[in-house]
């Protein structure tokens, strides 16, 4: 994919439906009795990995271009899979499944593509064995494939060493079967959409500080459910309209959720032109329209506890500090080394040919802006967050960019390419 550099952005875009939301609706409708309706789905390759798994599970699952159906059999209703599931690349279908999978009354092999082989699955892994559960990886490196023998739990108060929705949720999830109550300790708040999801389908769930505590046996009810726009698909769009000169763009139906809104926050920051309209809820999650207007950026240090509600969306933001004036300090966001690549390694070293000046750490990066961007080759290591915010810089750099492998961005946003290019002016 060469694209090409853009003299101005402007129009409207309706991004599509959150990721981590779409995931989850799935997965707890089918643990819930009677039916849930989603609308607003996201069709991206993990997503379609989801339903994949659990339709291997016994669960009918109707996928139709206006909503998924899923007929929900209850907490005790999946079957034993009568062959390996693939979770694709999706990290978040083999952590929140495993949770699940390791109270079920049979054992089954849960895998993905070389990228998940190699992700960890130990920070599951672990709590989950405290729990009583028998899962292992098949190569003896605490990887995928994952064997899980079904077991019988019990609760447990984990303090997670990590601030990952992911971790929270599979240990939330099994909580669903244990013997008395589970408790997640974060560091600090991951997004928390299992919380607010699985409360509304009916589970006794008490969320205080960074602490989840959730009572076994719930019976868990049908839904409808109308997925909000994915926040971590509008960043690119954000960056977008910030760094090309002459540009304003609407961003509908946006997912604001404090877990989430990092972008937004760091965007601020850097004293970015983003306007917030239209406040309301959707399906018990805060959204609204955003209009973004081009301007000067300027640098910023991003940390601590804004870390989680940004780690999806440092790639792109990498972006906007190559291109603002003076220096921003990425620091606390080693976990950028374990997701579809070690991102930490390939912004740095995919900026660097464009011409930024910018150094890695051991967990972030420093970046002195304001140097002007050039052609490049971009290697995205199949990573679609790599790719989507490549292209960004590719609209303001010299000579723009060539995307290798630009077919990931199917993973979590299909059209990309198209709405991106509906916006030239």
């Amino acid at each position: 994919m060469l694209l090409k550099p853009a003299h101005s952005l402007k129009g409207e875009i309706h991004i599509p439906g959150d990721k981590s939301i779409s995931h989850r609706s799935v997965m707890f409708g089918a643990l819930a009795e009677g039916l849930t309706e989603v609308t607003h789905f996201l069709q991206g390759a993990d997503c379609l990995s989801t339903i994949s798994c659990f339709q291997k599970l016994g669960i009918e699952i109707e996928n139709t271009p206006e909503r998924i159906l899923v007929h929900g059999k209850g907490l005790h209703g999946l079957r034993k899979p009568d062959c390996v599931l693939d979770a694709g690349n999706s990290g978040t279908t083999v952590r929140l499944l495993s949770g699940i999978l390791a109270a079920q009354p049979f054992s089954c092999t849960l895998t993905g593509d070389a990228s998940i082989q190699k992700r960890p699955m130990k920070r599951i892994m672990t709590p989950l064995r405290q729990m009583g559960a028998d899962i292992s990886g098949l190569n003896e490196n605490d990887c995928a494939p994952l064997a899980v023998q079904g077991a019988s739990l019990k609760g447990i108060h984990y303090q997670s060493p990590v601030a990952s929705a992911q971790v929270k949720s599979c240990v939330l999830l099994a909580g669903l079967y244990a013997e008395g109550p589970t408790c997640v300790t974060e560091p600090s708040l991951s997004r928390n959409h299992t919380e607010l999801m699985l409360a509304s389908f009916g589970a006794d769930i008490n969320c205080q500080n960074t602490s989840a505590v959730i009572q076994p046996e719930p019976k868990l009810t049908g839904q409808k459910i109308e997925v909000p726009g994915d926040i971590s698909s509008a960043a690119y769009f954000i960056a977008a309209a910030l760094l090309v000169p002459n540009s304003e763009v609407l961003i509908r139906n946006c997912g604001i959720n404090p877990t989430r809104d990092g972008i937004l926050r760091a965007a601020k920051a850097m004293h970015a032109d983003i306007e917030m309209l239209n406040r309301h809820t959707i399906s018990g999650e805060p959204v609204c329209d955003l209009l973004v207007r081009s301007g000067n950026l300027t640098g910023t240090v991003i940390e601590g506890d804004l870390i989680p509600a940004l780690i999806d969306e440092i790639p792109v933001i990498a972006v906007m500090a190559a291109c603002a004036e003076g220096t921003t300090v990425i620091r606390d966001a080693a976990e950028l080394k374990v997701k579809e690549s070690d991102r930490i390694e390939t912004i740095v070293t995919n900026l660097k040919a464009m011409g930024a000046d910018i150094s890695a750490t051991d967990d972030g990066m420093i970046i002195h802006g304001g140097k002007p961007l050039h052609y490049a080759v971009t290697d995205t290591h199949h990573d679609h967050r790599i790719a989507m915010a490549f292209s960004v810089a590719g609209l303001v750099a010299d000579g723009g960019i060539e995307i290798a492998d630009d077919a990931c961005v199917r993973i979590s946003y299909p059209e990309f390419y198209h709405d991106l290019n509906s916006l030239r002016v």
